[in-house]
């Protein structure tokens, strides 16, 4: 039976408003076995980030987690108090946050930064929590590792300073590790590189969360993929199902709105519409004022995650006529 780094179960997050209560997680589930990257892909604000923050217990007021649990390695973690959780935050489950340079200190050296997290969490000296981050330095391939160690981020290249956020975020080899848009205002060549360092903390048996819009990088490093729409799952199944068989009209509209360089391509296609606000979504289905398929029934019932086929389940009326597992 695979082990599974992170396991959750049903989870929700509210937030009250001035104008009302919303769900920007609602009802997910999602597992990330050991050793392995699970993608979570969709448009910006349908509850990706969210979903990352729950699960590191990084929901501030006026956000709730109010329903689910999350599980690493068998543990339950939602229920434990805020300095455990803080305990497990860079030890044991770790994140590499979108935007580096609003999340690295600008006035500390980013040698520093990286040392304060192994003194924070192992019992080194500062020697030994010295050598330790100049190790993971050379590991993430960031060249000159003892002269980077005493630069400021502002004095480091994007790429640079993303590196340095996955060296702060797996210098404690972390059991579990979420990449939120890792590769965000990169270029080519060093997003490649960035999802090449990612693949060697999988192999090295870390669990890799993934968080991005971009159906590229998703098909490259991904084992397993989760759509996300409004809050909700719609859609998961094995990387090459998801591609091949694609079986929710949200996915279908994401990998037809991909540029394709191939000869006789069509025209780039869009998805209609835009993400419904949280505080007024559809009375059924939450994608029925943008899906072209749409029936009374969409209009009228929310459908329920359902699985297709071995692994692959559809939040989708399709998918109940295709017949449903």
């Amino acid at each position: 039976m695979e082990q599974k780094t992170l396991d959750v179960r049903s989870l929700t997050v509210c937030i009250q408003t001035m104008k009302g209560m919303i769900r920007p997680v609602n009802d997910v589930s999602l597992e990330v076995p050991r050793g392995g990257i699970v993608g979570i892909v969709g448009e910006s604000g349908c509850g990706k980030s969210m979903t990352a923050r729950a699960v590191m217990g990084l929901i501030r007021y006026p956000g709730k987690v109010t329903g689910g649990s999350v599980y690493l390695e068998g543990r339950e973690i939602t229920s434990l108090p805020e300095k455990e959780r803080r305990k497990l935050r860079g030890a044991e489950i770790s994140m590499i946050f979108q935007e580096p340079m609003t999340s690295l200190n600008p006035v500390m050296k980013v040698g520093k930064q990286v040392e304060e997290a192994v003194l924070l969490h192992t019992n080194c000296s500062k020697e030994e929590a010295r050598a330790k981050t100049l190790d993971i330095f050379r590991e993430v391939e960031i060249p000159e590792a003892e002269a980077r160690y005493n630069c400021y981020p502002h004095q480091l290249s994007g790429g640079l300073r993303q590196r340095v956020m996955i060296a702060m975020a797996a210098v404690c080899r972390p059991k579990l590790l979420i990449a939120d848009e890792p590769t965000t205002a990169l270029d080519v060549t060093v997003e490649a590189q960035i999802l090449k360092l990612l693949e060697r903390l999988r192999d090295a048996g870390t669990g890799v969360l993934l968080i991005s819009h971009s159906l590229g990088i998703i098909a490259r490093v991904c084992d397993y993929v989760y759509v996300m729409y409004a809050g909700q799952i719609v859609e998961q199944a094995e990387t090459e199902v998801i591609f091949d068989r694609p079986a929710h009209p949200y996915t279908r509209g994401l990998l037809r709105s991909v540029v394709s360089l191939r000869e006789g391509a069509g025209t780039l296609e869009t998805i209609p519409g835009v993400v419904p606000n949280l505080l007024r979504l559809p009375a059924g289905c939450s994608f029925s004022l943008r899906c072209g398929m749409c029936t009374e029934r969409c209009e009228k019932d929310a459908p329920r995650l359902l699985e297709t086929e071995p692994g692959h389940k559809v939040r989708c009326f399709l998918a109940e006529k295709e017949g449903v597992r």
